[in-house]
């Protein structure tokens, strides 16, 4: 079948939404789907544990393998190589990717849109200088990995509050060392996904430092969303509307009752505690419930929004051609507004 194109930015739901749950093969067979997440388990992702350990996806007809990921960016070249069919990474990544594929078809396409706003952030060290205002960062050494988001999506970020891109000197440094270089002060901030800063918030007081989100600027950027590989997708268009009905599903129940989500994180990482994974989970709440989606729903995008992304994107990275939207979002899997409008407890 031919690709789904960009269709029902805002509209109740795609022709995908109203199949019935999945009966791939015989009665007792499941479609498998190797999904990969773009970094460890966390509350963060805690919707996508608890599809899967109450079988919200098994429901659905699926037999899914869920991954821990090495990075937002990584993810999308996993689903884009075949290796995984589906994934969690981010839509300005998933911009400039599909757009050096071009004119060729593109890979990847984002299929439900997880963060309403990207949880991009600078944490720095207020004993370094760092303040909330972003000026503040004027030389100062900022730890990041060597290909992540965040990172990538600075110069907007500096444009927006007046820097230059290079106001900044970054130390490379990897996602696991990020904690330990700024608590033993060799750099004096990093970058984070706002959420992913609980574990250096229990090593360092609150106070103690200053939390500067991109959205702070002004720059509003969609954050990860769920992708899926167009090849997996054309051949299995009920596996993919199955996993998008079963993960906004879990989506919305643990953002009715996050505390009754946490168990299912631990269940598949004993090592974490609750208490903390709760905690991470309240501030990726903030940023998946963006002002949009009490309007549209989740996992639903505003095309004017997400134009002026992509035209921010393509200029920031230098693109050589703008891809339209739907060589970045198919849209189609989307289950009807009514179904994807949270109710926080």
């Amino acid at each position: 079948m031919n690709r789904r194109h960009f269709l029902h930015l805002g509209a109740a739901c795609g022709a995908m939404a109203a199949l019935p749950a999945l009966a791939q093969g015989s009665a007792a067979g499941l479609t498998k789907l190797r999904f990969t997440l773009d970094f460890r388990i966390s509350g963060q992702t805690a919707p996508f544990l608890l599809a899967l350990y109450k079988g919200y996806y098994r429901e659905e007809g699926l037999d899914v393998s869920l991954d821990v990921g090495s990075g937002s960016v990584a993810s999308i070249t996993r689903v884009a190589s075949g290796v995984y069919d589906m994934g969690f990474g981010d839509v300005s990544s998933l911009i400039e990717f599909n757009a050096q594929q071009a004119p060729a078809a593109p890979p990847v396409l984002a299929v439900y849109q997880y963060y309403n706003r990207a949880p991009f952030a600078i944490i720095g060290r207020k004993d370094r200088g760092i303040t909330n205002d972003f000026a503040s960062l004027q030389g100062k050494r900022i730890a990041a990995a060597a290909v992540e988001s965040t990172k990538r999506c600075w110069p907007m970020a500096a444009r927006h509050a007046g820097l230059k891109p290079d106001a900044l000197q970054w130390v490379t440094t990897d996602f696991s060392a990020r904690d330990n270089v700024l608590v033993r002060g060799d750099v004096d901030g990093a970058t984070y996904f706002h959420d992913s800063a609980v574990s250096l918030f229990q090593r360092m007081k609150p106070e103690e430092l200053s939390v500067l989100s991109y959205a702070g600027t002004g720059l509003a950027l969609y954050g990860n969303a769920v992708l899926a590989s167009t090849k997996f997708s054309a051949e299995n268009p009920k596996a993919v509307a199955g996993f998008v009905r079963a993960t906004n599903r879990a989506l919305l129940e643990t953002i009715a009752n996050p505390v009754a989500a946490m168990p299912f994180v631990k269940q598949r990482e004993p090592i974490l505690d609750e208490k903390v994974e709760l905690e991470r989970w309240r501030i990726t709440q903030s940023y998946v419930i963006g002002p949009d989606a009490k309007d549209h729903g989740l996992g639903d995008v505003r095309k004017a929004f997400a134009e002026a992304q992509l035209a921010e994107v393509v200029e920031t990275f230098g693109l050589k051609a703008r891809p339209k939207l739907d060589a970045v979002y198919d849209l189609s899997f989307l289950p009807p507004r009514e179904q994807r409008l949270p109710r926080a407890a």
